[in-house]
C-alpha cells in the first residue's frame, strides 16, 4: 500500500506559486511530477510523489521557496478553518483563554495530523510554548540542509493557533531532519 498525505500538501502551493513565481513556474515545476493538472482535491497523494515536489520547489527556486512554502502552509491553514473545524469548535476555542485552547487544539492536530504527516509520527507536548515533534517527516526524507525546512509545516501551524488560540501565536522549526535532527520540532508560543 502507497504512503499517503493530504492534497492540500500539494494544492496550496500552486496558487502560492502563482502568485510569487508566476503560472508558468508553476506549471513547470509541477508537471514532470504529474500534478499538472492539479490532482484531485478530495484524494490522498502519494508521499513520495509530494516530497519530490517539496524537494523540486526548494532545488529550483532557492528565491522564492521559503516564501512559497509559508504561503502555501497559510494557505493549508485556511482551508483547515474553512472546511474542516467545526464553527462551533472555533467559536468556543477562540473564546478560551489560551492556556485552555491550546491543549483543545493540540489534541485535534494530533487526532487528524495523518492528512499532512503521511507516515511520519506527530507527538507534542503541551505548553506554552507548545512543542510538536514530527519524526520521520515524509516532506523532507532524506534531504540535506544547513537550516531548517519546514516551513510549510510551521505555517499550518501558526495560521491554526494564531486564528483559534492567540493572535500573537508564533511557530518556530527549532530543529529538523533535514540537518540531522532525529525529528522535526516546532514550538508554538503567544507570550512575546
Amino acid at each position: 500500500m502507497t504512503a499517503r498525505i493530504g492534497p492540500n500538501a500539494v494544492l496550496q502551493l500552486a496558487p502560492a506559486m502563482d502568485r510569487i513565481a508566476g503560472e508558468g513556474a508553476r506549471r513547470a515545476l509541477f508537471a514532470p511530477l504529474g500534478f499538472d493538472p492539479l490532482p484531485d482535491p478530495t484524494a490522498m497523494i502519494d508521499e513520495t510523489r509530494v516530497a519530490a515536489l517539496h524537494g523540486a520547489l526548494r532545488r529550483q527556486h532557492p528565491e522564492n521557496a521559503r516564501k512559497i512554502a509559508i504561503a502555501a502552509g497559510q494557505g493549508t491553514g485556511d482551508y483547515i478553518l474553512a472546511n474542516r473545524i467545526p464553527r462551533g469548535a472555533q467559536s468556543l476555542l477562540r473564546a478560551l483563554p489560551a492556556r485552555l485552547a491550546a491543549p483543545i487544539l493540540t489534541r485535534a492536530i494530533l487526532a487528524h495530523g495523518w492528512t499532512f504527516c503521511g507516515t511520519g509520527s506527530l507527538t507534542a507536548k503541551s505548553g506554552p510554548p507548545v512543542v510538536f515533534t514530527l519524526a520521520d517527516n515524509p516532506i523532507i526524507r532524506g534531504e540535506r540542509a544547513l537550516a531548517p525546512l519546514c516551513h510549510w509545516h510551521a505555517a499550518v501551524f501558526e495560521r491554526l493557533f494564531t486564528r483559534l488560540v492567540h493572535p500573537r501565536a508564533h511557530a518556530v522549526e527549532t530543529a529538523c531532519c533535514a540537518t540531522g535532527a532525529p525529528a522535526c520540532r516546532f514550538e508554538i508560543d503567544w507570550r512575546h
